[in-house]
């Protein structure tokens, strides 16, 4: 099935994206992101690195999780990709943005014109990436490893995604 884009009715101008994600793990992260903000009611990560084999993804929280948070987590997630979502693109403008949609990390020179992603109805964020038609091309999440640093309150965790 192919991703349905919903453009204004103009051709959209976005920032020229300098890096290319690997699909699947850039997806999942977005799914990861949903799910760490519905459980711990914290912000969508502060930092991340994407990449095929492994990534890691940093979360201020006000307390390290436990371990069957961290197993929670894991089982969240791939509740979510089992649910086959589509993955779509909807072109708006800055005014546009629905309230949900954080812009935090937006650029300073960023368009006019933003590209929205959207993962069935369990996320919708601001993102030119490259993604999945549909969650049943991801895998299975796996949590590798995880660490929390007391002084700044964040929780680092690096995962990978098993065919």
């Amino acid at each position: 099935m192919p991703i349905r884009r919903y453009i204004n009715m103009e051709t959209p101008i976005l920032n020229e994206h300098n890096k290319q994600e690997e699909p699947r793990m850039h997806s999942c992260e977005h799914i990861l992101n949903q799910t760490m903000v519905r459980m711990f009611g914290c912000p969508r990560s502060r930092n991340a690195h994407i990449e095929k084999k492994k990534s890691k993804c940093d979360y201020l929280l006000d307390a390290c999780p436990t371990e069957e948070q961290v197993q929670e987590i894991e089982r969240r997630v791939n509740e979510v990709i089992a649910q086959h979502l589509s993955v779509s693109y909807e072109f708006v403008k800055r005014g546009e943005v629905p309230l949900e949609v954080d812009l935090w990390k937006l650029p300073d020179d960023a368009s006019e014109t933003l590209r929205l992603v959207r993962i069935g109805d369990y996320d919708l964020c601001a993102c030119v990436g490259t993604h999945v038609q549909n969650t049943s091309e991801i895998g299975t999440f796996k949590i590798l490893s995880h660490d929390w640093n007391e002084e700044t309150r964040t929780w680092r965790m690096r995962f990978k995604l098993i065919e």
